[in-house]
């Protein structure tokens, strides 16, 4: 299916004229319940969501591509397009079937404008920008670390700004200094490969499915702590930031090492060696973690994104910030990944601000938290 499908797919959708409040208007007459269709593409998942500002997420579906690329042991961003480009327009109908409203119900469009695969990133664009034309309502690219940043929020008992946000994902590695929406300070990040990165990057050398990370740490709990210790990297000098390819390479030596004379491993000897890795980046995560609240003086974490969802890190975590008299928060598993819910959400804020996009489709490959527009 190619974007004139697309296309000839959102004409069936009716068109209903929603009144969009102008700019002049006082903040007070703005500010009034939305509902907000949110699109999730920015890589390998296919997510969507409706989030009512008055009642909640209404409904959420997710598409994953993992069947797909496993075949080529990582995405492959023209068949990651090319899906998207399938997936979409059905699972935005399968939505608003699920949350029960009309379309007519629908006062906004939130997307992923960025950072991701830029071909990715235009599918969502051009169907959440054309759906906004051609519902009259508007939409607004959203910033998809800010989308995992605020995806705790969608909890029963969110957290209160300020905190300090430790994003870490395939991607990234960052801790963010937050004050509210849009005031970001960024406290620290990989110079290299992010933690899940290098999560992926040893399931590999393992021999584990694709993808790598969330067997790794399946593997690691049948695993032996002190088997193998690895390095805590760049925690025995100051800063933030992160750095794990140094790690990454020490777990292929370890490997190499323990081979026999055919180079594998017992399944025993690759759980001990998953173990001593997870150990390893949680307690570099830990350290840095703990710094960050000391160095900010804050009394709130939140870690978002899909190494988020790692236990062991939940479990180490809580021990770092009771030491410093701290809350831990994070998002339900499912929302740890990739999905279009944070997108709704993020994207629901914005425009309940009364911001919105100007006539440009925009996908942006590299994006810093840091230059977005504060609430």
């Amino acid at each position: 299916m190619g974007y004139a499908s697309i296309f000839g797919m959102i004409a069936t959708f009716p068109a209903t004229p929603i009144a969009i409040e102008s700019d002049s208007e006082s903040k007070s007459e703005r500010v009034k319940p939305l509902i907000v269709l949110g699109i999730e593409t920015s890589c390998d998942e296919t997510g969507v969501a409706l989030y009512d500002s008055e009642h909640g997420l209404l409904a959420d579906c997710l598409y994953s591509q993992i069947e797909l690329h496993a075949q080529y042991g990582g995405v492959i961003p023209e068949l990651a397009s090319r899906d998207h480009i399938r997936k979409t327009l059905p699972l935005i109908m399968e939505v608003i079937s699920a949350a029960g409203i009309e379309q007519s119900d629908i006062g906004g469009v939130a997307y992923t404008a960025g950072p991701g695969l830029v071909g990715a990133l235009l599918v969502g664009a051009s169907i959440g920008r054309s759906l906004g034309m051609g519902w009259d309502v508007p939409t607004i690219g959203v910033h998809h670390m800010e989308g995992h940043l605020l995806a705790p929020m969608l909890e029963g008992e969110p957290p209160a700004f300020p905190f300090v946000a430790l994003l870490v994902s395939g991607g990234h590695t960052q801790l963010v200094e937050v004050k509210g929406i849009g005031r970001y300070v960024l406290l620290g990040e990989s110079l290299d490969d992010a933690a899940g990165e290098a999560f992926d990057k040893v399931g590999k050398m393992l021999g584990l499915p694709y993808p790598g990370g969330p067997h790794v740490a399946k593997l690691a709990v049948e695993g032996e702590s002190g088997k193998f210790i690895f390095p805590r990297p760049m925690t025995n000098r100051p800063g933030l930031d992160f750095s794990f390819s140094g790690l990454k390479t020490a777990v292929r030596t370890a490997i190499a090492k323990a081979s026999d004379a055919n180079g594998d491993l017992t399944e025993l000897q690759r759980a001990d060696i998953a173990r001593g890795f997870e150990e390893a980046v949680v307690a570099t995560l830990a350290i840095k973690c703990g710094r960050a609240l000391q160095h900010t003086g804050m009394h709130t974490l939140i870690i978002a994104g899909g190494v988020s969802a790692n236990l062991q890190l939940r479990e180490v975590l809580e021990k770092t910030v009771a030491k410093f008299d701290a809350k831990l928060f994070y998002a339900k598993h499912r929302f740890c990944t990739d999905n279009g819910a944070m997108i709704a959400y993020a994207g629901c804020q914005r425009l309940l601000a009364g911001q919105k996009d100007d006539l440009e489709i925009r996908a942006q490959p590299r994006w810093s938290l840091e230059s977005l527009p504060a609430l």
